[in-house]
């Protein structure tokens, strides 16, 4: 019994350890990004300042995302006890309309290409929190991706991407010439531990350093000469020849859409969870869904289901049926009308009235939108498409074809890395960027990966009058960072990849740290459920009503139940999804650091 006993003590409870700091944290996608942050607090920048260059490191490393993509980030900002929105999403350009895309056959923009991009919003997201939050220079911050850009050995994986994607690859000039280097060998993509050489893109962040440096010399600021280096990206030569490539490869950006494009510093939208404060970005994202979630999830009894039993995944699958189907229909462009219901939908007298709509016994495969309106004492103009609103969507049968099925599944995990540092002195980041990612359409001799986000838009209002096509309008995204204070101080960062799933694995993930007991590391880890019901952010847009992909260590027991209610199950090996996080222990003055065994996640703290 003792040998026994002390064997099990032996025995790591997680693949991975959890993180132990005091002074800073520095998580991403890929070792090589978190080395990045590690390098800039080392020379005594602050969280802020290591948040971008794990951003410029990792957009220059196609950790499924590019420059050419969006940034969205949550920073808890210590001067003022508060959490602040980045809002840099891109637009869609002129002469983006429904009727454009109509005209060509397609139901909505399409999923790669020219066509799929908006206007590039990282590296403005980027610069404008530089300059607003961090303390040091462009220049130092995004010196380690200038080292990337000049030549760094690339992942055996990458190598597999970039192989796997070169028919797409192939389509776009400056694509197949960067991705590429050995077209008509077998094995056309850079080899493994072969450097990846991005001459355009170094002499695009070149530029932006050099801008920033006149400034200086002239007298500038540190801020005014970030923002000189703005300007030249998005009004002058890096402008001109992004907008020049766009149009000769079929895109339609303009100057203009450029030039009057501009990052959003907001205030975030929140709930309280047993006395846990949420923050979130809003309906610009499908953020608000994990604050719809808790709101029901609140009154119930959680623990005493157990976890990951039949009845906790049931609960949560039909917790997330109501707050998707809400998504899919009322969240949009704050900055276009109409204007969305968020006071009511975030309502927790709102969220008693959907929680009563649950059936505790079986799946309900047509789950549809609430009415948030008469929350905010309004009437709702939307009513008759919500009657007619099941028929707007694709269903996928249960018969599909394993091929279909299997590439809406990767939709659903479509792009996006995550991002988290936090500091001694307070500030802490949250960062979910994306778009951009393989195969990705190079801008000219920018050497910028244009974005892909363009497809999350709808085309007809039916579907969603919030998130309809329309030039200089933000789509609904999927990107979804997320902060937790508890008592006014920061007790999680939390954010996750993989496009529809992000917030159904960020609110297990929060469960599981709250309601269970887990430390940050066996939270990243334990397995989770993928529900497949609500509508796609991607491609066509469909929905699998029943699907859920469920660990394939799950219990026999716990699979025929789920059987019994309804549910279609998959199986994979990892379910975990690749969450990084921070924990923070203000007992000890201490961060506890964790990141998830699903993919190349990696953290470094001290």
């Amino acid at each position: 019994m003792v040998t026994t006993y002390l064997t099990h003590l032996c025995e790591a409870r997680t693949n991975k350890p959890s993180l132990y700091g005091r002074h800073w944290i520095a998580i991403t996608g890929k070792p090589l990004g978190a080395t990045a942050g590690a390098k800039i607090f080392d020379r005594g920048g602050n969280a802020v300042d290591a948040a971008c260059a794990m951003l410029a490191a990792v957009c220059t490393m196609y950790d499924d995302l590019s420059w050419g993509g969006e940034t969205q980030a949550l920073i808890y900002d210590p001067r003022q006890e508060r959490v602040v929105g980045i809002n840099a999403l891109g637009v869609a350009p002129t002469g983006a309309s429904p009727d454009f895309f109509l005209d060509r056959g397609l139901r909505y923009p399409p999923g790669k290409g020219p066509l799929a991009a908006l206007t590039p919003g990282t590296p403005g997201g980027l610069m404008v929190m530089l300059a607003q939050f961090g303390s040091m220079s462009l220049a130092e911050v995004i010196q380690p991706a200038m080292e990337l850009a000049a030549g760094y050995p690339i992942e055996a994986g990458m190598s597999k991407r970039i192989e796997a994607e070169k028919a797409d690859l192939k389509s776009w000039p400056y694509s197949k010439a960067l991705f590429l280097p050995h077209l008509g060998e077998s094995h056309e993509a850079p080899l493994p531990g072969e450097l990846f050489r991005q001459p355009d893109l170094l002499e695009t962040l070149e530029r932006l350093v050099e801008t920033e440096s006149k400034a200086v010399q002239e007298g500038k600021s540190r801020i005014e000469a970030i923002m000189a280096a703005y300007d030249r990206f998005y009004h002058g030569d890096i402008a001109r020849e992004f907008v020049r490539s766009s149009q000769e490869q079929g895109g339609l950006h303009t100057m203009k859409d450029l030039a009057t494009w501009e990052v959003k510093i907001e205030d975030p939208v929140s709930t309280s969870y047993k006395a846990i404060d949420v923050y979130k970005l809003t309906s610009w994202v499908q953020g608000p869904v994990l604050l719809q979630c808790l709101n029901i999830l609140e009154p119930l009894d959680l623990n005493a289901l157990g976890f990951n039993s039949s009845r906790y995944i049931h609960t949560l699958y039909q917790t997330m049926n109501l707050a998707f189907a809400d998504r899919d229909f009322y969240y949009g462009d704050p900055y276009f009308p109409p204007v969305e219901p968020i006071i009511g939908l975030l309502s927790k007298e709102y969220a008693r009235q959907r929680s009563a709509s649950i059936n505790w016994f079986h799946n309900n495969p047509f789950t549809q939108p609430g009415d948030p309106y008469p929350f905010e004492n309004k009437s709702n103009p939307f009513k008759s498409y919500l009657e007619a609103w099941p028929r707007t969507a694709i269903h996928l049968p249960a018969d599909v074809k394993p091929e279909v099925a299997r590439r809406h599944q990767r939709g659903f995990l479509a792009g996006t890395t995550s991002i988290q540092a936090a500091d001694k002195t307070g500030w802490v980041v949250s960062i979910t960027p994306s778009g951009g990612w393989l195969p990705a359409c190079i801008a000219g001799k920018t050497g910028i990966g244009m974005s892909q986000r363009m497809q999350s838009f709808v085309l007809d209002r039916r579907e969603n009058p919030f998130n309809v096509l329309a030039p200089g309008k933000r789509p609904r995204a999927t990107l979804t960072p997320s902060i937790a204070l508890k008592q006014g101080q920061p007790f999680l960062s939390f954010a996750v990849q993989g496009g529809d799933t992000q917030d159904q694995n960020l609110l297990q993930f929060f469960l599981n740290v709250v309601e269970f007991g887990m430390d940050i590391q066996e939270a990243c880890e334990a397995p989770n459920f993928n529900n497949y019901q609500m509508r796609s952010s991607f491609e066509t847009h469909q929905s699998e009503p029943g699907k859920l992909v469920i660990n394939e260590n799950t219990p026999l027991w716990v699979q025929k139940d789920l059987q019994r209610k309804g549910y279609r199950l998959f199986f994979q090996k990892r379910t975990s999804g690749p969450i990084t996080a921070i924990y923070f222990d203000h007992k000890n003055k201490t961060f506890q650091g964790g990141a998830s065994d699903h993919g190349d996640d990696y953290g470094i703290v001290w």
